[in-house]
């Protein structure tokens, strides 16, 4: 039973119409040239004025009921007008394990087909300044960018070992985009701003909102979906219904 479930996941992935098209299409990315992202799905009917465009950037190894909190919370409240399901192909410190890409992207569709306003996509770099620039290219220009992140996320945005000069990136990349930043686990509120308020940082607070989630959702976390799949046990409470119809 130890693999049973986790197993079953990744063969109905496999066995969607789409995940073999999935597969190619990130063998098709790459790192290393100017970066790229692919949309795999849109909000229907697409907003072909787009205004708000919400993005939530993950490695969705799986999707849970937090990411799905925080995407509906900051769709009603920030009033966006499409929100992206966006997977890296290379994200920022993390290898790849559990669900192999192809079977995250089909779960995302999954989950996307069944709300209108949202859509999914692939990007072939981790980097959000990087994104910001593949983004701008697909969408029109008068778009707004709101990327909806966990305090873990935020914390990597600002790590100077990702930039070759960190001012420079950074003003770049705020002149483009907002952040929401939502608790996770220890990191309250109070955390978040604490972290802003540090003066090398400081000046980008006004870009940067913050976004309370219960603890329920705070300390929900994938790590513990794949721990429970790997035992074989229920993740009933962690994932949204069209991730468990895979698992009947």
């Amino acid at each position: 039973m130890a693999e049973t479930l986790l197993t079953l996941l990744i063969q109905e992935c496999q066995r969607h119409p789409d995940y073999e098209g999935f597969v190619e299409l990130f063998k098709g990315l790459d790192p290393s040239a100017p970066p790229r992202i692919e949309l795999i799905h849109r909000a229907t009917p697409p907003s072909r004025r787009t205004k708000k465009l919400g993005i939530f950037s993950g490695s969705f190894n799986p999707l849970t009921l937090a990411h799905v909190r925080m995407i509906e919370e900051t769709l009603t409240a920030d009033q966006l007008d499409e929100v992206l399901l966006l997977l890296a192909k290379a994200n920022v410190d993390k290898n790849i394990f559990g669900l192999p890409l192809a079977a995250r992207l089909v779960t995302l569709k999954k989950y996307a087909t069944d709300h209108q306003k949202f859509s999914v996509g692939v990007s072939s770099h981790g980097r959000y300044i990087d994104k910001v620039t593949a983004l701008k290219a697909i969408f029109p220009p008068e778009t707004e960018f709101h990327f909806i992140v966990g305090y873990d996320t935020l914390v990597r945005i600002f790590d100077p070992k990702y930039y070759t000069n960190f001012h420079a990136e950074l003003q770049e990349l705020f002149i483009s985009a907002r952040f929401i930043v939502a608790n996770r686990a220890e990191a309250d509120i109070k955390t978040i701003e604490a972290f802003m308020g540090q003066p090398e940082i400081r000046r980008y607070t006004s870009y940067v909102s913050r976004l309370l989630l219960p603890d329920t959702y705070a300390y929900m976390s994938s790590t513990e979906a794949r721990e429970l799949l790997a035992r074989g046990e229920s993740i009933a409470h962690l994932v949204p219904s069209s991730i468990l119809a895979m698992l009947d």
